[in-house]
């Protein structure tokens, strides 16, 4: 034990968690805020148009088209990629805490974790339909 009371794999698993958040939230800042450059660089000076509606181009309805926009450098992909990977950053957390907790063999969090696994799973593919 150390001197907080915590076992060395719960420390382990606290401080994997929070690379894990930090790394999260930074990479998406930097794709978030790179993508603001390159799209305020190529269309920053684009006078707006308010009197006709336009919503989101079809290849922003699809992970498949934020990642080519996003990998072709396109500053709207890239501010794209970056909100899916704060959205992905929780639930990451989330899928890494089932695993530690079996690790830990702690079967009651793993299951209380894989009901909140399964919520924002669901809330994510289902929730907004």
């Amino acid at each position: 034990m150390t001197g907080s009371g915590e076992l060395p794999a719960e420390r382990w698993m606290q401080t994997i968690i929070s690379y894990l958040l930090r790394g999260g939230v930074a990479l998406s800042a930097v794709l978030v805020f790179a993508g603001g450059i390159i799209y305020l660089a190529r269309h920053g000076l684009e006078m707006p148009e308010y009197r006709t509606f336009r919503g989101e181009p079809a290849e922003f309805c699809c992970l498949s088209g934020i990642a080519a926009d996003a990998f072709s450098l396109r500053g709207r992909g890239l501010i794209g990629l970056g909100l899916l990977v704060l959205i992905a950053t929780p639930v990451a957390r989330v899928a890494f805490s089932v695993f530690s907790f079996l690790r830990l063999r702690d079967y009651k969090y793993v299951f209380i974790t894989l009901i909140v696994f399964a919520l924002l799973l669901y809330s994510l593919f289902f929730g907004m339909h």
